[in-house]
């Protein structure tokens, strides 16, 4: 790991450290929207589920559905702060990268990988907001 560092601190300065770092923070509009649509559709379920059981898989789809919208949205953030980290690449900004990446491969190259996102994000989202809501 020190090797690591001292070879990004001497090729690209301290600088290079913080790359994608604007990629991350356009990030949290994920959580954002994840949150605002949990909230809504937690309230319409619990309305309607009478038991338990039906309140626990309430709390999962309203984690599910609101995790896929928030990813769907939110994700070519992702995208482009891969490749800002990216060694040697010719990626400067998170507008100049979105810019080159669609310019040069299109809109569906921003939810390259957006399946496997979803097949590991929605099954954590479901346990972690059933969990923190029953404890």
């Amino acid at each position: 790991m020190v090797k690591c560092m001292r070879r990004v601190y001497w090729t690209e300065g301290l600088g290079g450290f913080y790359r994608g770092i604007s990629a991350s923070y356009a990030g949290i509009s994920e959580t954002v929207i994840h949150f605002v649509i949990y909230e809504a559709v937690k309230q319409r379920l619990r309305e309607a589920a009478s038991s338990n059981h039906l309140q626990l898989l309430g709390l999962m789809a309203a984690a599910a559905v609101s995790k896929s919208c928030a990813s769907i949205v939110a994700y070519p953030h992702e995208v482009i702060r891969t490749r800002l980290r990216e060694e040697g690449s010719h990626y400067r900004s998170f507008l100049q990268a979105t810019h080159l990446v669609l310019c040069e491969e299109g809109i569906s190259a921003l939810y390259r990988g957006l399946l496997v996102h979803m097949i590991r994000q929605i099954p954590n989202a479901a346990i972690t907001m059933v969990t923190y809501e029953f404890i």
